[in-house]
């Protein structure tokens, strides 16, 4: 009988209580900021970190996750009984960790040539609950006694599919980071403009933009609106202030009838490279 282990980064911006909850093994990135190193969700909170951000202009530094760690992981869970391991990465477009997982299975298999265990490394081609939503659905589907394959093909169907609409409210952060390359590239906010940048497909792209503040709402839920497949759930996804995001989920109701699935957000390494103020939506895309 398989006994699978979903295991996946801290990227994916769960809540230490929900990673509790599900059972899943969560590998932390590391942090450095105003003087302070910090383990992202088990060391500081996400509002800690949106707090100790609002008291430094200094950009949070983070590394990837050591194909050592990787290796060190597989092998207790594997001690731990387990079957297969579901690994989900954050975008191996924005980090060499997904690479790393896949240089940890090879020497995972190396050092344990008669490990009876699988090992699925999944590039999630995304950041945040992107990839922490589904992980939960995973969760359900293992305890109702899904098999691996099942779970995996759910899961790249998701990521080939779903997109994140987001606003970033100033691009400071981005542009000092560079890895949001849509957003690091944007030049009309001398303009009074901020761009709508979808993430999908492991890469970012500036899809609309918005002429002041007071067109947000309407601009954005234009732009779900436009892209959402009719009927399916969608997460709205915030920095530290979740206000706007409630204007937005409003205008959708109106439109749509449905109320969000959920409310997530960012954790600190999303903010530290994209900003800790922002409104997105999460959906199911119908071109795809």
């Amino acid at each position: 009988m398989s006994k699978i282990m979903i295991l996946t980064d801290s990227c994916c911006d769960l809540s230490k209580e929900t990673i509790e909850e599900l059972g899943i093994t969560v590998l932390p990135f590391e942090l450095s900021v105003g003087g302070q190193t910090f383990r992202e969700i088990f060391d500081k909170s996400t509002q800690e970190v949106y707090d100790l951000m609002a008291t430094t202009d200094e950009i949070p530094k983070h590394s990837q996750i050591s194909p050592l760690t990787f290796e060190e992981t597989y092998k207790s869970i594997y001690d731990k009984g387990y079957t297969d391991i579901i690994c989900v990465s954050i975008n191996s477009q924005g980090s060499g960790t997904f690479n790393n997982a896949n240089i940890a299975k090879n020497n995972f298999f190396e050092n344990n040539p008669d490990a009876k265990l699988r090992i699925f490394n999944v590039d999630s081609k995304c950041y945040t609950i992107f990839y922490g939503y589904p992980i939960m659905e995973a969760v359900k589907k293992i305890r109702r006694g899904a098999e691996a394959e099942e779970i995996v093909a759910y899961l790249e169907d998701w990521f080939n599919v779903c997109g994140i609409y987001a606003v970033p409210y100033n691009l400071k952060y981005a542009r000092k980071s560079g890895r949001i390359s849509a957003a690091a590239a944007f030049a009309g906010e001398l303009l009074g403009l901020k761009p709508i940048i979808l993430f999908a497909d492991g890469t970012t792209e500036t899809v609309d933009k918005i002429r002041g503040e007071k067109n947000i709402v309407s601009k954005l839920v234009d732009c779900v609106e436009k892209n959402m497949t009719p009927q399916t759930p969608y997460i709205m996804v915030h920095g530290r202030d979740n206000a706007l995001a409630k204007e937005v989920e409003k205008e959708i109701i109106k439109r749509t009838g449905r109320k969000a699935e959920l409310y997530n957000p960012i954790g600190a390494v999303v903010a530290a490279n994209i900003g800790p103020d922002l409104v997105g939506v999460l959906v199911r895309r119908k071109n795809k």
